[in-house]
């Protein structure tokens, strides 16, 4: 069965808008209908002017990151359904504290640069090593967290820290930074915690967990940050532990099995 739902979108193109502005859509609504669904058929078939973006639609590339009722999320696979309140309606914002480029559209300019901040490329060994990294198992559950952020940008611009300081690194740079500084294979990772041990990186965070909450990915970067304030602390001890560390995975991997 069809239903109808309202979408209230704002928006606001600079070059000929003073200030931005709702805009009201009324579009067909199945059980199937994703608010990235109505969105398309916003622009198709009422409005060619209305400027989103959006790639894989399986929440996966993280570009259709945008704010649904105040709250940062994708729309690809949110069900338009589940947003709608008692009147049928859903707003749709661009993502907050980033400039506005057209309607749901925002400039991720300061977002690249802060991840490019903390050098997230693999730094390894120019030599060979004798024998290949160990991983615990807490720090491959770690990798993994990181590895599966797809930088949609949505804990970034729902962190207050951001609204306040534009030279703060963010949630997404440093889970990024934790990446490398815990993976056995790096090799610059006392390099990575000065950059990050500052006050505009780990240790500028409030603990107000807003990228908890926005994450779509149910990902902890707080988790991540509190990590790296951490080994920030000790940063001297870090590549010391971490021979340790694999010597004795190394040496118990290498115990005869009888």
């Amino acid at each position: 069965m069809t239903q109808t739902a309202t979408i209230k979108i704002r928006r606001f193109n600079p070059d000929i808008d003073k200030k931005p502005y709702w805009q009201s859509f009324e579009v067909d609504m199945t059980p199937e209908t994703t608010v990235l669904s109505a969105l398309e058929n916003i622009k198709a078939n009422q409005d060619g002017s209305l400027t989103f973006r959006r790639s894989c639609r399986h929440a996966i590339c993280g570009s259709c990151a945008m704010m649904i009722n105040r709250r940062n999320t994708l729309v690809c696979n949110k069900p338009l359904a589940d947003t709608l309140n008692k009147k049928g309606e859903v707003t749709i914002e661009p993502l907050p504290y980033l400039p506005v480029i057209k309607d749901l559209v925002v400039d991720r300019t300061v977002f690249w640069e802060q991840y490019e901040r903390v050098k997230p490329w693999l730094v390894p060994p120019t030599e060979t090593p004798a024998k290949e990294f160990r991983v615990m198992p807490a720090e491959v559950a770690a990798l993994e967290n990181a590895e599966t952020c797809i930088m949609c940008g949505a804990c970034y611009s729902a962190c207050p820290v951001v609204a306040g300081n534009k030279r703060y690194i963010g949630p997404h740079a440093l889970l990024k930074a934790l990446l490398r500084v815990i993976d056995p294979r790096d090799t610059i990772p006392e390099e990575r915690l000065k950059i990050v041990s500052t006050t505009d990186g780990s240790y500028r965070c409030h603990m107000v967990l807003n990228c908890i909450d926005a994450c779509p990915k149910g990902l902890d970067p707080a988790k991540a940050i509190a990590r790296l304030a951490n080994l920030g602390l000790r940063m001297n001890g870090v590549v010391t532990e971490r021979e340790q560390r694999q010597q004795t995975l190394i040496a118990v991997d290498e115990i005869p099995v009888q």
